[in-house]
């Protein structure tokens, strides 16, 4: 049957329907079997995502055709996040280098960089910004791609993490302007201080993480998961962030499906949750005033964490 298709938008579809039909979960930049075998068949030809439409008639080789099948069949049989398959993906309009060493780049944080976090950061002056729990460093380099007058921390605690994360700054030439820093959060940055902080860190609570289809259990598990509330990481960012803010500056946090255990945990700290094209997808924006204002609350839920 598979002889029958020659273009590649006849493996466009043949992926999407096969994708389709294997009941696959699209979660990793995706939200749809079309979408999903675009990105499979551009990247394993080599082609960029927003090829002509005239383009889609080109038809592949015999070598071409047998390794795109391949990949549609492990995409199927082994569960395997399309970007991990090729090998890249985009983020904020930018091709990243994505394999198991860090999850697959999907924050819609992605929005407010393209945006240049209007209104957020209106008024703010920008010199230095920190991307913590970075993972492949698509949002500190995107940081620095749409923004080249700021300089950019990265950091993590995983060195495979940080290992792409290398790879992925010289890939996008931004080494003058983006420092890659191993660190337990904050504690490697010692009296570094940031105009703006962005963090996507772990989010996802432990029974969520048992339920997760097959897709997820690839990317590494430091990178997602953070206690029974998914909040152990982002408390701890909130008690220690005002230390490493300069005096106007902001902190942004993507909590996900933990948004409302973070409202509920600290209900009288006033996190504005950021609205994005679809909607609220979990990020919440604070200024350092207001972490100092109620620093009290936030260190008590921090400490009540460090004691169990």
């Amino acid at each position: 049957m598979t002889s029958e298709l020659a273009s590649i938008i006849d493996f466009i579809r043949y992926g999407a329907s096969r994708f389709s039909a294997a009941g696959l979960t699209f979660g990793h930049s995706h939200d749809n079997p079309i979408d999903e075998a675009t990105h499979l068949v551009l990247a394993s030809l080599h082609l960029p995502p927003d090829i002509p439409p005239a383009y889609g008639a080109g038809k592949l080789t015999a070598e071409e055709r047998a390794r795109v099948l391949a990949l549609i069949e492990r995409r199927i049989t082994e569960r395997l996040p399309v970007a991990y398959l090729v090998g890249e993906t985009w983020f904020a309009g930018l091709k990243f280098k994505s394999d198991r060493r860090a999850l697959v780049p999907r924050s819609p944080i992605a929005e407010l960089i393209e945006s240049g976090f209007a209104p957020w950061l209106d008024g703010h002056h920008v010199e230095r910004a920190l991307d913590l729990c970075t993972g492949s460093g698509c949002i500190g380099i995107a940081m620095a791609e749409y923004n080249p007058h700021w300089q950019v921390d990265i950091v993590d605690i995983s060195e495979d993490a940080l290992s792409l994360a290398r790879e992925n700054v010289a890939f996008q030439h931004v080494g003058e302007r983006v420092e890659v820093v191993k660190s337990d959060l904050f504690s490697g940055l010692k009296d570094r201080k940031y105009d703006v902080i962005v963090s996507n860190p772990p989010y996802v609570t432990e029974d969520e993480y048992a339920a997760l289809p097959g897709e997820y259990s690839h990317e590494p598990k430091l990178g997602l998961t953070s206690g029974d509330d998914g909040l152990d990481i982002c408390v701890r960012i909130l008690d220690e962030a005002a230390d490493h803010l300069t005096e106007e500056g902001l902190l942004i946090v993507e909590v996900g499906e933990s948004e409302h255990a973070l409202s509920a945990l600290l209900p009288d700290v006033p996190f504005v949750w950021i609205e994005f094209k679809v909607g609220q997808m979990g990020v919440f924006a604070i200024e350092r005033r207001e972490l100092i204002e109620h620093a009290r609350a936030i260190h008590a839920a921090a400490e009540e964490r460090r004691s169990r």
